[in-house]
């Protein structure tokens, strides 16, 4: 993606030009921290601060984080201190388990906040996963950023912040980190579907025959065909206000897309158990479109509730159709989210 941000002449030498957006609010919201004892305004004077909201199925912010990460590691001896919100955006990631084995398995060691009442996204008043917020060593916020994107910029506004406060030697160099998997940028000239829920608040583009049935078990069926960025599901499937849930074994969710990589937020209902599922693209096994998640087969586990990566084409990108059908009861499907 191109950046479009507009750099103010002389950035890397002086944050003169960052315009005081305000104070940096109070992290004492916070249900938890994870990687450090609670961080306090005090504690905080005298350190450049890039506060980063995240939720950790959200996969805007997953492709973000390589950037986040290597800040952290660059700058973390110059003065600057990162520190993650995870403000969850799922009912199940307010589980500080299901946090804190996210945090381990994405390699996070910087100082983390659990916001689970919302009540430090209130205080930036922020509406955005993921969303950046940069405060110079005074404790007043110099720049944001909301969404993916601008990777360059924002490093700029580190470094002249770190470099109006006296850090010395800092480097005018630009991280380039390393982004496999689900981290890696998204496909955004062939990305042609957005992020859709299951869940009845928030779904669209619902086309099994019957429509929505609202917190009731229900016999569905998908047609024959579907429209671009339209689903359906088939089999006994109670559709929730998040998440919808098989009821029997052989539910099957099926979607029509135009991207790169498909992503589903799901897992199993019962903490601590598994439910196998195979997943086709146009029928097929998905061979060498399948995702992290998933073998040449489709076949995968669904161990967990997290994002998980399905598909991801090598070649060239066109309208496709995906299934997905659960071996067992309890599977639940959130979102789909695509790159």
């Amino acid at each position: 993606m191109n950046a479009h941000w507009p750099m103010p002449a002389g950035l890397h030498t002086a944050s003169a030009r960052l315009p005081i957006e305000g104070e940096l609010p109070s992290f004492s919201g916070a249900t938890g921290w994870l990687n450090s004892p609670p961080l306090t305004p005090a504690g905080l004077r005298g350190k450049v601060v890039l506060a980063n909201f995240c939720t950790y199925t959200c996969i805007n912010w997953l492709r973000q984080l390589p950037y986040v990460r290597a800040w952290a590691g660059k700058y973390s001896s110059q003065g600057l201190v990162v520190i993650g919100v995870h403000t969850p955006e799922f009912g199940f990631e307010h589980d500080a388990g299901n946090v804190r084995r996210a945090v381990q398995d994405m390699n996070i060691s910087y100082p983390l906040a659990t916001d689970n009442d919302y009540a430090v996204w209130r205080a930036f008043d922020n509406y955005y996963w993921p969303a950046l917020y940069f405060a110079d060593t005074q404790g007043r916020i110099r720049h944001h950023h909301f969404g993916e994107g601008e990777y360059q910029q924002s490093e700029m506004v580190i470094q002249a912040l770190l470099a109006d406060a006296g850090s010395g030697g800092i480097s005018h160099d630009l991280v380039t980190p390393d982004a496999p998997g689900i981290e890696a940028p998204a496909d955004w000239a062939a990305l042609r579907s957005p992020e859709n829920y299951t869940g009845y608040e928030r779904t669209e583009n619902f086309a099994s025959p019957d429509g929505v049935i609202p917190g009731k078990p229900h016999q569905y069926t998908a047609p024959a065909q579907l429209r671009l960025n339209h689903w359906a599901l088939a089999g006994d499937w109670t559709v929730g206000e998040q998440a919808t849930t098989a009821n029997t074994p052989g539910g099957q969710i099926t979607c029509r897309f135009h991207a790169r990589d498909l992503h589903l937020v799901m897992g199993p209902a019962a903490p601590g158990t598994s439910i196998g599922f195979q997943v086709l693209l146009d029928g097929q096994p998905p061979g060498s479109a399948h995702g992290a998640d998933v073998d040449g087969q489709g076949h995968g586990t669904a161990a967990g509730q997290r994002l998980y990566q399905l598909i991801r084409q090598p070649g060239p990108v066109s309208d496709r159709t995906f299934q997905i059908t659960f071996a067992g009861p309890g599977a639940q499907a959130y979102a789909f989210t695509f790159g």
